[in-house]
């Protein structure tokens, strides 16, 4: 009796192990994340809403990436890690990288946000341009998002009308 009591016993604590991990595993549904759509938007805004590229302002891309973190991001979103001349002449893995963090940080932001996708489009554009999600109310710094605001909103209004 002693040995099916014990088997069952560690049947029961090994299945409720099991469906504790896959709870903790399971993304709660309350928790939003951006669609492609809103994704692409965002990308797209960041590219427009960027300083125009020159050939000594030390950025790289479209998206005036600053060099020191290409290759940790290239490593993580592509899997290969790219100097900053290999990021800028290859404009398929700039956009891929790009799209990549653009996707995390408006996730964050969503979710910090309560869903709240203007506020999440100007948090991840104050992080994009400065590293932080707040603090963009004033100067460049302000004009830069609202840019990125403006643009994500015609980008989206745009694609939703196709």
């Amino acid at each position: 009796m002693s040995f099916k009591s014990s088997k069952t016993g560690k049947h029961l604590l090994l299945t409720g192990l099991v469906v504790s991990l896959g709870l903790w595993a399971t993304p709660a549904t309350s928790q939003t994340t951006a669609t492609d759509s809103q994704v692409t938007a965002f990308v797209e805004a960041l590219r427009q809403a960027a300083p125009p590229q020159s050939n000594n302002d030390g950025m790289y891309s479209a998206w005036q990436v600053l060099p020191g973190i290409i290759p940790d991001w290239t490593k993580r979103c592509t899997g290969q890690q790219l100097t900053a001349a290999q990021f800028e002449a290859d404009a398929t893995a700039a956009r891929n990288t790009v799209t990549c963090i653009a996707r995390r940080e408006l996730n964050n932001q969503m979710q910090a946000r309560g869903n709240n996708q203007a506020a999440a489009v100007r948090g991840a554009a104050c992080w994009w341009m400065t590293g932080k999600y707040d603090g963009c109310n004033s100067g460049f710094q302000a004009q830069y998002v609202q840019k990125v605001v403006n643009v994500y909103q015609q980008q989206v209004s745009g694609s939703s009308q196709r």
